[in-house]
């Protein structure tokens, strides 16, 4: 079926070409990055992690959200994601390689990674964390490739992969969970150290994922007119999308509550900053809002149902949502925690330019293989 990802249009491959050129760029900046050291990122002794884990975490979060398809359709056999779960599997591929690799240049030195292999250790998160991750991706390339080969072939696919199914669901709650615990494991940073960090996770993944699905799936139907079924699976999808939304920000003002009625100061002070700025710091306080904004705009277009149906409405609200948790997970989340120090002194971070474009070299490996992963797809599915 590889052969699929090899015929396409002019527009197919100046897309191909593009994100290989993002790819290359963010390369030959990682190189300079091993070359030089992670001195030429933002971070410092007091804020840690930055960037790169920060991107790490909201695309775990993409990555499980493929649950949102594959267990309606498998678990309760609905038949509207039919054409949609495959989708999701392979967007879940394409994110967990982003993560991976987000991770590895992350830790400086590449090679570091290597002791995971030969020196395991149980009691790291991190050793769980990237366990569950490489599982994850396993199952879904054995289960995408299994269930689109034997579509190739239109005959059922083989009942072992029934039981990987199964295991799958499970296992994308656990690659985020696991991800939560990294960061509410820390004792020293009162942001992250919350006993629903995890539930918090996966609501937001829970809207964010399935929200990127559905602008792919749209950018599918006009750019390789490929219908995933008519509205049904989109409209079911975006109420998916609503209601763990809704949660995301419930439980977002519970960690409100529990910071200002207790009046905990170091429950307090990471919010402070984020959204009111701290000891003349205010670098985060207009994205806090911003994200504010666009969560309460996505909000309406979501939850008013003319609105909701409205796929010129429904787009942009898709958008909306995507943006607004990923300023609040893709941004603030990681460098907020560090901020400010056990000193109760402000450090902050910004991006550096080498950052930027090593990540988004990232972005353009993870969308290239997506890309080729969708054109199989869409090739088999006009062929049937």
């Amino acid at each position: 079926m590889l052969e699929k990802a090899l015929l396409g249009s002019k527009k197919y491959y100046t897309l191909l070409a593009a994100l290989l050129g993002l790819f290359g760029i963010g390369f030959l900046t990682y190189l300079y990055q091993l070359n030089v050291g992670l001195g030429i990122t933002g971070m410092s002794r007091d804020v840690s992690w930055g960037f790169y884990i920060a991107q790490f975490t909201y695309f775990v979060g993409v990555a499980a959200s493929a649950v949102m398809v594959v267990l309606p359709y498998y678990l309760h056999d609905y038949k509207a994601f039919g054409k949609i779960t495959i989708l999701g599997e392979f967007l879940a591929i394409g994110a967990v390689i982003m993560c991976i690799t987000f991770v590895t240049v992350d830790l400086g030195q590449p090679m570091r990674l290597a002791n995971l292999l030969f020196h395991p250790s149980p009691n790291s998160i991190l050793f769980w964390d990237i366990l569950v991750l490489n599982g994850y991706l396993f199952l879904n390339l054995i289960i995408g490739w299994t269930t689109l080969s034997a579509e190739h072939r239109q005959v059922k696919y083989a009942r072992w992969v029934k039981p990987l199914i199964y295991l799958s669901i499970p296992w994308a709650v656990s690659i985020h969970t696991v991800t939560a615990f990294i960061y509410a494991g820390l004792p020293g940073r009162h942001l992250w150290l919350t006993a629903i960090m995890a539930a918090r996770f996966l609501t937001s993944a829970f809207a964010a994922g399935p929200a990127i699905l559905l602008i792919l799936i749209f950018i599918l139907r006009k750019y390789a007119n490929f219908d995933v079924g008519g509205k049904r699976p989109i409209q079911t999808l975006a109420k998916v999308i609503t209601y763990a939304m809704i949660i995301n920000v419930f439980f977002y003002l519970l960690e409100f509550f529990t910071a200002f009625y207790s009046q905990i100061p170091g429950h307090m002070h990471s919010l402070e900053y984020l959204f009111f700025g701290s000891h003349g710091h205010y670098a985060m306080v207009p994205w806090m809002w911003f994200s504010v904004l666009l969560s309460i705009i996505a909000l309406v277009l979501l939850l008013v149902p003319q609105f909701r149906q409205n796929e010129k409405l429904l787009l942009p609200a898709l958008i909306l949502i995507v943006l607004a948790t990923w300023i609040d997970k893709g941004l603030a989340l990681t460098t907020g925690g560090f901020i400010p120090n056990p000193f109760d002194r402000v450090t902050e971070y910004t991006p550096t330019i080498p950052e930027i474009v090593i990540s988004l070299g990232i972005y353009g490996l993870g969308f290239f293989i997506i890309t080729v992963l969708y054109k199989i797809v869409v090739s088999i599915r006009k062929e049937a």
